[in-house]
């Protein structure tokens, strides 16, 4: 394999590795939040209990992905660096804010949160909290920023004297509209993920009948943020389809292995096609919806893979413009499939639910707890179609992402790193799971007990 390939290969591998821990810290950060906020205003100690337990599985997701995003800042001088020396004054800006503000903000604020148990004001305490998992949510948008820039960029130069793109306008950076669009489906995708891992050891601890005081109320909250945000997925995705169907026409054209212009165009549910992927062979389509996702009409025109090829040919030089073709397609299948079926989990579990029931069916919580690897991988696979969708570009028509590796970067250098990175996470994500399989076992703390007459009559001491 090439040095370009191998290089491919290692940011793929680390970015959909420490993107798993990402969405479950930023919605998980928000719901442990609003779990404390309960307890402080009700004093009910159940809330107190599941703002530990949560808190507990949070900090340690938080730990793993802190860890594992450390290496991605690295590859762009080491593989990349011609990409880095192209970008470099745009992406400075927003991930320097990121590191600086956003991620000085969630990290100081936690450490607060830690430590500051029985030693903060109750309300000073909760705010803590609330703080970093702000942190987590701006630390986001400044990413999504960058990498959105790299989607459609905005607000820049290229200076024909160094070659490189340069900054003019932050702002227009900042509003990028794919950057807003990205945001607001992210986000939803994170509270998805929060949700259903909470469905999920819930569901797992109710079977064994452990803890349902702390359990029954979890799950409840879990299954009512699923549906708000699969919903709110469904609607950012919409948004986002059209964006991208009029900044990137070629990937939604790759998503639905669109060959041909039509107008109206149906959607695939399924489809076969050649082996080098120049034509469809069998296709199972529902009429109509494409062109509704596109461009908000149902009868309205979505260009083709092969007639995009023959304008980018035209516009940016001979070459071949089109993205992996079977990858964009499954994965964005994978992706949307995934949410409707967490979306139909969460309506059967709040009906089973009703009323104060728990549920005696072990087919629900199988299915329940089955579904903890949903949202992992409908994030991967999302992930995989924004980035790889966009091939052969590194910079959605400004550069390509052949001109962006290290020059001076052998194959064996970066297979060496590339096998080290993999055996490394590897062994970090059987770490990661045996904590929280432990965690997760061991349940919420126990009731604090009252104190007794005799407790009340002793003088305090100081205990370490």
């Amino acid at each position: 394999m090439s040095p370009l390939d191998l290089a491919r290969w290692q940011f793929g591998v680390t970015t959909v590795y420490h993107f798993i821990f990402v969405p479950l810290t930023i919605g998980l950060s928000l719901l442990v939040a609003g779990m404390q906020t309960a307890w402080v205003r009700t004093g009910h100690e159940k809330y107190l209990r599941m703002t530990k337990f949560w808190g507990k599985l949070f900090l340690i997701n938080f730990a793993m992905g802190l860890v594992t995003g450390i290496v991605q800042e690295f590859q762009f001088g080491m593989n990349w660096s011609d990409y880095s020396t192209f970008v470099g004054d745009i992406f400075g800006a927003p991930l320097a804010i990121e590191g600086l503000l956003a991620f000085f903000l969630e990290s100081t604020f936690l450490g607060l949160w830690i430590f500051g148990w029985n030693r903060l004001p109750k309300r000073l305490h909760l705010a803590t909290i609330w703080l970093a998992a702000i942190g987590t949510v701006l630390s986001a948008y400044f990413i999504l920023a960058a990498n959105s820039w790299m989607q459609h960029p905005v607000g820049y130069a290229v200076n024909p004297a160094t070659g490189r793109a340069e900054l003019k306008d932050f702002g227009a950076v900042l509003t990028n509209s794919t950057a807003v669009g990205a945001f607001a489906h992210t986000i939803t995708a994170c509270f998805l993920t929060a949700g259903v891992f909470v469905v999920a050891i819930s569901a797992w601890q109710l079977k064994r009948k452990r803890a349902t005081e702390v359990y029954r109320p979890s799950m409840k909250l879990a299954l009512v943020t699923v549906l708000i945000a699969s919903l709110g997925v469904i609607v950012t995705g919409d948004l986002q389809a059209r964006l991208m169907t009029q900044q990137q026409p070629m990937k939604m054209a790759a998503a639905e292995a669109l060959y041909d212009t039509v107008s109206p165009a149906s959607f695939s549910l399924f489809t076969v096609g050649s082996l080098d992927g120049s034509k469809e062979v069998f296709s199972i389509r529902v009429p109509k919806v494409l062109s509704f996702m596109a461009t908000g009409s149902f009868d309205g025109k979505v260009e083709g893979i092969n007639d995009l090829q023959a304008t980018e040919q035209q516009t940016y030089g001979p070459g071949y413009y089109k993205p992996d073709i079977p990858t964009t397609y499954w994965t964005f299948r994978i992706m949307i499939g995934l949410g409707f079926l967490m979306g139909l989990l969460s309506l059967v579990g709040l009906w089973a639910f009703r009323k104060g029931r728990i549920p005696r069916s072990r087919w629900f919580y199988r299915a329940a707890i089955a579904s903890l690897a949903a949202p992992f991988v409908a994030n991967s696979a999302g992930w995989i179609f924004t980035e790889m969708g966009r091939q052969p570009w590194a910079v959605f028509g400004v550069l390509k992402t052949a001109s962006g590796v290290s020059p001076t970067v052998g194959a064996g250098s970066v297979l060496t790193s590339l096998i080290v990175f993999t055996v490394l996470y590897g062994i970090l994500a059987a770490v990661d799971g045996v904590l929280m399989f432990r965690y997760a076992k061991a349940g919420p703390p126990e009731p604090a007990p009252e104190p007794s007459e005799v407790d009340a009559e002793r003088p305090p001491v100081f205990v370490y």
